[in-house]
């Protein structure tokens, strides 16, 4: 009787109380557990107030992470053993002050933060392959395959989202990465080629979870890269696509558009078509133009649908004195899910000091990884925080619950599979802000500085 009185005492008690993950924006504290924590009571004050009601639910997450890159792999793939196996312990462990990263996407052939562009198919101008009979991961075994088998140990429910940047060149109208678009008597060669990507990733152990049709389809000026108009896109899906997935009993999901908020138009155009929709699982986005909002239009209009957001550029000043980390958080972790989103891919996992590497004519040379390495050392940047403090408490399966809304402190929270809810805040006002936390008729007062960050997990 004694040790049943003990543990239920003990469990009334963790359920009153809240730990603390803090960053401040000074660096003073940067993703730190607080060793005091917070005790929910009754007592009543007039502090303004963030309501988490568990009972108002919302969309289940899939998880939070970054794109590993080829270049973040060929940085990650040269470390020593040693080396390599503490970072990707500490990015996708769960463990410790390890942070879980739990979703990651990859580039379908070379993306703009390669070395050097190249599709799996690659065949002299004039040639053609239908049948892909000459299909090759070709330099992802070199260096994405070997790091993902190693983070699929840690982590093997890591979920994976694929996404091509352009087609191998023969299949578009320009013989060249940058640009161009998909020639139509293509389009079943390049269904067949999506087919033998999830195939052959499988054959490595490697789960492809989602495919985008296409990264940035209305941005034909990165390299590499190509123009995928909505109606062209949804007769890929509808006719190609869809059908060879369906006939090689595949069951990854077909994501579209796969671009900026400022454009709902084009998936919800895709949607609009049955043929298409039958298909599609959802649609991605990024948020370099537009408002984050645009998600929720695109979710009121095909509610049944889900919504993705699956890159947004991060960077920092590397000598900077403080850490802006309200900044992607509030628009991202928190906007992102405040907007049906059932994950958050920040760009890109690893870089070197110079941001390395990156493709001529067309290439990000500003893209910063959420880690720098330098050959066996590593620092841990912006991008790295902004999704540690999901990360490590919203695990897949969580569900996001309502809370209200506060202009200086933006919010969201969820109940995780365990039971526990998490709460993340951003205080972007001018001052030092002091508040409660109310959850089932219980309040904490918490305090947060100007620029900081805190996840309350209870």
């Amino acid at each position: 009787m004694a040790c049943v009185f003990t543990c239920s005492s003990l469990s009334a008690i963790a359920q009153n109380q809240a730990d603390v993950w803090l960053t401040k924006a000074d660096r003073s504290v940067l993703f730190a557990k607080q060793a005091a924590k917070i005790s929910f009571n009754v007592a009543k004050n007039n502090l303004p107030t963030i309501t988490v009601n568990d009972k108002e639910t919302y969309q289940t997450i899939d998880g939070f992470g970054y794109a590993l890159t080829g270049g973040s792999a060929q940085h990650i793939v040269k470390m020593s053993a040693p080396a390599r196996a503490a970072l990707l312990k500490e990015l996708f462990a769960t463990d410790g002050n390890n942070i879980g990263v739990s979703y990651i996407r990859l580039s379908i052939g070379a993306s703009d933060l390669n070395e050097k562009v190249f599709s799996y198919n690659d065949l002299p101008e004039g040639q053609t392959d239908l049948t892909q009979a000459k299909f090759d991961l070709g330099q992802d075994k070199m260096d994405v395959i070997p790091v993902i088998k190693e983070i699929l140990a840690i982590n093997p429910k890591l979920k994976i989202m694929g996404s091509p940047w352009s087609p191998p060149l023969w299949m578009k109208t320009t013989y060249d990465a940058r640009g161009g678009m998909l020639k139509p008597e293509f389009y079943d060669a390049y269904a067949k080629y999506f087919v033998r990507y999830v195939q052959e990733m499988q054959k490595e152990g490697i789960p492809i979870d989602a495919i985008t049709v296409q990264n940035e389809p209305l941005h034909p000026g990165n390299n590499p890269s190509l123009l995928m108009v909505a109606p062209d896109q949804a007769l890929f899906v509808k006719k190609f696509l869809g059908p060879a997935f369906a006939k090689a009993n595949i069951k990854t999901k077909i994501i579209v558009y796969d671009h900026n908020a400022d454009r709902p138009d084009y998936p919800i155009s895709i949607l609009d078509d049955p043929e298409a929709k039958i298909y599609i699982d959802g649609s991605a986005f990024h948020l370099y133009g537009g408002k984050i909002e645009a998600l929720t239009d695109v979710h009121n209009a095909h509610p049944d649908k889900n919504i993705y957001f699956s890159e947004q550029m991060v960077v920092e000043q590397p000598d900077a004195a403080d850490i802006k980390i309200v900044n992607p958080v509030r628009r991202l972790i928190i906007g992102a899910t405040r907007n049906w989103s059932k994950n958050v891919l920040e760009w890109n996992l690893a870089a070197d000091p110079e941001n390395k590497p990156y493709t001529d004519r067309g290439g990000c040379s500003m893209c910063q990884g959420a880690v720098t390495i330098d050959k066996d050392a590593y620092s841990r940047n912006l991008a790295y925080y902004s999704i540690a403090h999901a990360s490590k408490f919203v695990r897949p399966g969580a569900i996001r619950v309502a809370t209200n809304d506060l202009t200086d402190l933006p919010n969201v929270a969820f109940k995780t599979p365990g039971g526990k809810h998490v709460l993340i805040v951003a205080n972007s006002g001018k001052n030092a802000a002091r508040f409660n936390i109310s959850f089932n008729g219980k309040t904490l007062v918490a305090t947060l500085d100007k620029g900081s960050v805190a996840t309350y997990i209870w």
